[in-house]
């Protein structure tokens, strides 16, 4: 069984004092039916795009997708736990789905800053998901990150 969490940061918390622009990190995560069936559940999506492989294979998908939203939760996992990481709130996400997620496929999720505004603890980063190296999802998220002058 492939171990996904080798490849992953370590969860914690980077200060907004210690963040820079260009700093990265990521997770990679395989998106399984259980998943999808789980976040159907939470979400009360049942589109049956994402759960009935019949229903699936005549749309322009050719079978079952993951919800884009799945997905995207997987950037809300990095940004949460990795960088800046717990104490993180979350002011806003801009999202585009380029491409689907099927069951199986291992996702790469990965965020970079790309400005800070010490002043208001504002963090912006550009998102983005790959699946065997192509872009399937990418937007941008601007944080209110952790602080240690509040702890």
């Amino acid at each position: 069984m492939l171990d996904m969490q080798r490849d992953n940061f370590p969860r914690g918390t980077i200060c907004i004092e210690d963040i820079e622009i260009g700093m990265k990190r990521h997770l990679r995560k395989q998106v399984t039916d259980r998943d999808i069936e789980l976040f159907a559940e939470v979400s009360t999506d049942h589109n049956p795009v994402h759960l009935d492989d019949d229903y699936a294979q005549d749309t322009i998908f050719e079978g079952r997708i993951a919800h884009g939203m799945l997905t995207a939760g997987l950037i809300s996992a990095v940004i949460g736990e990795q960088l800046p990481g717990h104490g993180t709130v979350y002011l806003g996400q801009s999202l585009r789905f380029m491409a689907p997620v099927r069951p199986g496929d291992l996702v790469t999720a990965e965020v970079e800053v790309t400005a800070i505004d010490h002043a208001k603890r504002k963090v912006t980063m550009a998102t983005s998901c790959q699946v065997d190296g192509k872009t399937v999802l990418k937007g941008e998220a601007v944080v209110l990150a952790p602080s240690r002058k509040f702890d």
